[in-house]
């Protein structure tokens, strides 16, 4: 552990220390985390540079190099799960109920998915070459259920698969949660050392091909990764949170990150990243808790951070409508690979600013919103004087 993080853990605020008070406080009194905004960005991007390299826009040394940057891009959507995990524990609210929690979580993700779902149909029934869904396939990714099916888990917007498992997670998570405040930091531990065990037994059985579809998709197999962060958080809200510092947590997370053209395609990547992304999130955590430096933290990160769920949402539908222009893996020279890929790119940023600012937003805001009874004037006032993070 490196001095730096001891020091971190030494004089963590009485808030975030100690199981009882780490039970009984209130998420509002738990410091903000923007480097896990800032990281957040980045798994996006890895997820746009592997679709990239899947529409074959670089062909020769360019496409070798494409690939070799973002062919393991989908262990993004690992990083996502990790993080969710850690984000809910270290928000969660001890006296939270099940329904106001699963209701906030609705709000969160569900317009998005709805209007990139409807821009999906219309792709699907006016463009040429668009995968025409079934009703059961509409319904089940309307439902975010078709990650359970696997030959549904690529209709419509394909990326909506990872929303079905994040569903089943927040499905899951009020009985988590319940468990982890009754455990204590050696038992979280255990929990935890438990659910690596669990990827690697899937991840084997998935390469041995023990089940007659892939595990990849599948929510029930994506568990461990969430329930990993969840401990995460559990260990660094206790102050018992033992990882490395942040520079060398980012270095496993790339180590195992190249690592994956060595395994087998598919979930056995989750292998190779699983310990970095478990070590860097609570790394940053703790960057942020203490003020220790992050280059994830700087403005422009933490703002892209906030458009990656509504980038994630929309890029690959840019990417399909460019097909209609391009062709299918055209395999450009350079210099037309990069224009095009720019293109892509400023276009997929451009919309995900209008879901965020005209969808995610004012949706939370209206779905969230709170109705005040007239007859009841002192608590209004109240509510009204009370922390943001409070009233979330």
């Amino acid at each position: 552990m490196t001095t730096a993080t001891t020091r971190a853990l030494r004089t963590t605020p009485p808030a975030l220390t100690g199981d009882s008070t780490a039970r009984d406080s209130p998420a509002a009194a738990r410091p903000s985390l923007p480097s896990l905004t800032g990281l957040r960005w980045m798994a996006a991007l890895l997820v746009f540079g592997l679709h990239v390299n899947n529409f074959g826009y670089f062909g020769g040394t360019g496409g070798r190099l494409v690939y070799w940057g973002f062919g393991a891009g989908a262990t993004g959507v690992s990083f996502f799960f990790v993080l969710s995990g850690f984000v809910l524990t270290w928000s969660a609210r001890p006296s939270d109920r099940a329904l106001a929690f699963w209701r906030r979580r609705f709000a969160r993700v569900y317009p998005v998915h709805l209007v990139t779902l409807a821009l999906a149909l219309v792709m699907a029934y006016t463009l040429e070459n668009q995968p025409m869904p079934t009703p059961k396939q509409a319904l089940s990714n309307a439902l975010l259920l078709h990650s359970w099916w696997r030959p549904w888990w690529q209709t419509l917007n394909p990326v909506s698969w990872s929303l079905a498992c994040e569903a089943f997670f927040y499905a899951s998570f009020p009985l988590l949660f319940l468990l982890l405040r009754r455990l204590g930091a050696r038992s979280s531990t255990v929990l935890g050392g438990l659910s690596v065990v669990a990827v690697v037994v899937l991840a084997w059985a998935d390469a041995h091909h023990w089940w007659t579809y892939a595990l990849y998709s599948f929510p029930a197999a994506r568990l461990p990764e969430f329930v990993l962060g969840a401990v995460a958080a559990r260990l660094v809200l206790l102050g018992r949170w033992r990882g490395p510092g942040l520079e060398a947590s980012l270095a496993l997370a790339i180590i195992g990150y190249f690592l994956v053209p060595q395994v087998t395609p598919g979930y056995s990547a989750t292998v190779c990243t699983i310990v970095g992304f478990t070590l860097l999130i609570p790394a940053a955590a703790v960057a942020d808790m203490q003020g220790l430096p992050s280059l994830w933290r700087r403005r422009r990160l933490v703002r892209l951070g906030e458009l990656s769920f509504a980038f994630y949402m929309i890029h690959l539908l840019v990417l399909r409508a460019a097909t209609q222009l391009l062709g299918t893996k055209p395999h450009f020279g350079l210099l037309a690979a990069v224009a095009v890929t720019t293109t892509a790119f400023a276009v997929s940023l451009g919309l995900s600013w209008v879901l965020y600012e005209a969808v995610e937003r004012p949706a939370r805001r209206l779905l969230l919103r709170r109705r005040r009874p007239a007859a009841q004037p002192e608590r209004a006032k109240e509510s009204r004087e009370a922390p943001a993070a409070a009233r979330d």
